[in-house]
């Protein structure tokens, strides 16, 4: 008899903010999707309002946020906030872009389960989303 298989992973992949560059998360989402996460990629441009109702409406496991522009320490606590408000405390936030390191420890304090930095490989992100949503 077939084991039951497991509920599919299901993780948006969100750019907030004005940054115009995606390569990144295009390459997360790609990675998550090849070890069998469902990804809802959300586009560029996207308001911290937009990346919330997203994960609702998609009863997302994790978000992957990806920020370029500098404009983390904004877009982050915001996203955060907006999840809190609408009772959505179950989600695992991820972070990835050029955050500095002094930042990490702020964003992790907040809530942001782990933050990835330019050099993470993606099996990092794709290890850590399993073990987060699975635990």
């Amino acid at each position: 008899m077939p084991a039951v298989s497991e509920k599919k992973i299901r993780v948006v992949v969100a750019k907030p903010g004005l940054d115009g560059h995606d390569r990144g998360a295009k390459i997360i989402a790609r990675a998550l999707r090849d070890a069998g996460m469902e990804v809802i990629y959300t586009g560029l441009h996207q308001t911290p309002e937009q990346i919330v109702e997203t994960v609702i409406q998609e009863d997302a496991d994790a978000v992957g946020l990806s920020i370029l522009s500098g404009a983390h320490m904004t877009l982050v606590p915001r996203v955060l906030a907006l999840l809190k408000e609408q009772g959505v405390e179950d989600v695992v936030v991820t972070l990835g872009g050029t955050i500095p390191a002094d930042d990490v420890k702020e964003l992790k304090e907040l809530g942001v389960a782990e933050v990835f930095t330019p050099g993470a490989s993606t099996q990092e992100a794709v290890d850590f989303i399993r073990g987060a949503v699975r635990s």
